[in-house]
């Protein structure tokens, strides 16, 4: 099957800077659920085992009828160990010369080894539930059928990987679950962007880049599409790649579970006059405060909060979840007149943060860790993807570390 290319782009140009380019994205599996692409697929133990067939991805393989299932509480000793082997064909569009080109996968249970053009893409990937990305761009060929091949371990090689996220009260599962694509980004591209946009209406912005530029600019839009309070902009000192920005907007719409106002930020980097990369993200200004034997307040208002806790899960699916999933179960908890939700007990999929976001739940993230932890070195690293993923989502103002026994707290 040809991968489909879809090119993000922000609708609104930019007054006074040449259009920079977008970080672009090219699907090679589908995107949930309701939209899958078949891979070639090798299990090596358990049902449908030793031979070569076809899987949809993304998916848990055990739904398709692969290896074994298990709970969490079955004995070790009963527990599937088997592995899942994938290969798929793409092209990389020629256009893409002489950019950075990574591989993004969203969720693979669990060790991941990644190999492009039969060359290892990076060192294997831990843990399920965090995105994590390659830089391929010296392993790919242009214009040209690239082979992709997967190895995944149902059953970590790291014991503190199944203490956390295996030995829990909850079905476990294999396969890669969330979708995977390529992205390309100009050689000078934004790393990381940390937004704290408070009820008052500061904006302050914590900027990460690579390369060269000499100057940043932001600018925000309304749900209408129309610029709301002034573009601002920020130099660049030569060798500088981290930087904070900070501006003072009136009088802002605010964020809240029963208002979730949004704002798209745009960032772009600039050189002499010319956009070279340019990013967008939805935001909500909100001040969140904790205040001792007295309650939490969100922009100055006590909170009452009434949720529940939600696991990335559908019936027939296992772990593989969409976005049409995610808007029926926060509709439904807002028809049951409920404001917030955890996440139980690991990190979602992104487009569930999304419309929590745009439909208002305040939200709970959480590291994996039902009564088992991740070693200190491992939830260090587990810990930072989940915040590059999920850091900027106006809903989330609780971070859990680990379920009521499942938490390091050298973390």
């Amino acid at each position: 099957m040809i991968p489909r290319f879809i090119l993000f782009f922000c609708s609104i140009m930019l007054f006074g800077v040449a259009s920079a380019q977008q970080t672009e994205k090219l699907y090679l599996s589908g995107t949930g659920n309701d939209n899958t692409v078949n891979w070639d697929f090798f299990c090596t133990s358990g049902a449908n085992s030793g031979k070569w067939t076809t899987i949809p991805v993304p998916s848990n393989w055990e739904l398709q009828g692969f290896g074994k299932y298990n709970y969490g509480f079955n004995k070790e000793e009963n527990k599937g160990k088997e592995e899942g082997l994938y290969k798929y064909k793409f092209k990389v569009p020629g256009k893409w010369k002489n950019q950075q080109i990574n591989i993004v996968f969203e969720g693979s249970m669990t060790d991941t080894e990644v190999k492009i053009n039969g060359k290892l893409a990076g060192n294997v990937h831990q843990g399920s539930f965090y995105v994590f990305r390659y830089n391929i761009s010296n392993l790919v060929k242009l214009n040209a059928e690239n082979l992709l091949e997967v190895k995944v371990s149902k059953h970590s090689a790291n014991k503190s990987i199944n203490e956390a996220e295996r030995k829990a009260d909850f079905w476990i599962f294999g396969g890669i679950f969330r979708p995977v694509y390529l992205e390309a980004l100009p050689q000078t591209h934004f790393e990381r962007i940390q937004i704290d946009a408070k009820a008052d209406g500061n904006l302050n912005a914590q900027v990460a880049f690579t390369g060269d530029a000499d100057k940043i600019e932001v600018e925000l839009f309304a749900k209408d599409g129309k610029r709301f309070g002034d573009r601002f902009t920020m130099a660049v000192k030569k060798g500088t790649h981290q930087l904070t920005l900070n501006h003072q907007f009136s009088q802002p719409e605010l964020w809240s579970s029963e208002f979730p106002n949004l704002y798209t930020a745009t960032f772009s980097l600039v050189k002499k006059g010319k956009g070279i990369h340019q990013l967008s993200k939805k935001i909500g200004f909100r001040t969140v405060e904790v205040k001792e034997r007295d309650g939490v307040y969100v922009n100055g208002a006590k909170i009452k909060f009434k949720g529940v806790n939600r696991h990335s899960f559908y019936p027939t699916s296992g772990r593989t979840t969409s976005k049409k999933i995610s808007i029926a179960d926060v509709d439904l908890m807002k028809e049951m007149n409920m404001n917030a939700v955890r996440m139980s007990h690991y990190p979602p999929d992104g487009h569930f943060l999304e419309v929590c976001d745009s439909l208002g739940l305040f939200v709970m993230d959480e590291l994996a860790g039902w009564h088992g932890t991740y070693d200190t070195p491992t939830g260090t690293k587990l810990m930072k993807e989940m915040m590059l993923n999920d850091e900027n989502h106006p809903s989330i103002i609780f971070w859990a570390n680990g379920n009521e026994g499942g938490h390091n707290r050298e973390l």
